[in-house]
């Protein structure tokens, strides 16, 4: 599968079957996302910046909050999480979304706010791709977001939300986390083509280019 970042936390992971889109966000964040064909699309919280359909075409299945999905031969499950470290009462509910999709499993933390506990780092499971908010301020920040990443172990790990050059959000670059995982400089690329093969046995952090 092909996974292509349009930027803040929107993703479109495209398999064979299936096209999944995750929390697409709207212009004023300084991205744009333009004319979207999805099967599936995944919201984590209700946030403007996460939950914007207007330019998705008709006909794709809208997943938000904790529940299991089956659509197309890929299984969704959202886990329920909060948006600060004080249990949702700063800044709401948040929805983690497992994927399951041609033998791999990605996991996407939408604006997690704090620290998972063992009991939800073991409902996720083995993960093999990762999008991992890494820019603080409205989410966890870069120390925090390293420990998640020795917590679970993934195979992939893919930074979302942090600051890039369009980036309008109040977050910081994303040099702090990769010095916590003690990375220097990390070159982008276009897109992560994943299979169940190609999956590394050691963590690798993976920094995309987000598709204008």
């Amino acid at each position: 599968m092909d996974i292509t970042w349009f930027g803040h936390s929107c993703f479109r992971i495209k398999g064979k079957e299936a096209v999944i889109l995750t929390d697409p966000c709207p212009p004023d964040t300084g991205y744009t996302i333009g004319k979207i064909q999805a099967d599936m699309v995944t919201v984590s919280h209700a946030h403007p910046g996460h939950s914007f359909l207007d330019t998705i075409q008709e006909g794709y299945h809208l997943i938000k909050g904790p529940g299991e999905y089956e659509i197309k031969d890929t299984y969704i499950t959202g886990v329920a999480a909060f948006h600060d470290d004080e249990q949702g009462k700063r800044l709401g509910k948040n929805t983690v979304f497992v994927i399951e999709i041609e033998g791999v499993t990605l996991c996407h933390l939408g604006d997690l706010g704090h620290t998972l506990s063992p009991e939800v780092i073991g409902e996720l499971g083995s993960v093999n791709v990762l999008f991992l908010p890494v820019g603080g301020h409205s989410t966890i920040g870069a120390s925090m977001a390293a420990d998640l990443v020795r917590n679970l172990n993934p195979g992939y790990v893919v930074p979302m939300h942090y600051k890039t050059t369009d980036e309008k959000g109040d977050v910081e670059f994303p040099e702090k986390f990769l010095k916590e995982l003690g990375i220097k400089e990390l070159a982008t690329q276009a897109k992560l083509v994943v299979t169940r093969s190609n999956i590394p046995s050691s963590t690798q952090v993976v920094m995309l280019d987000y598709k204008h």
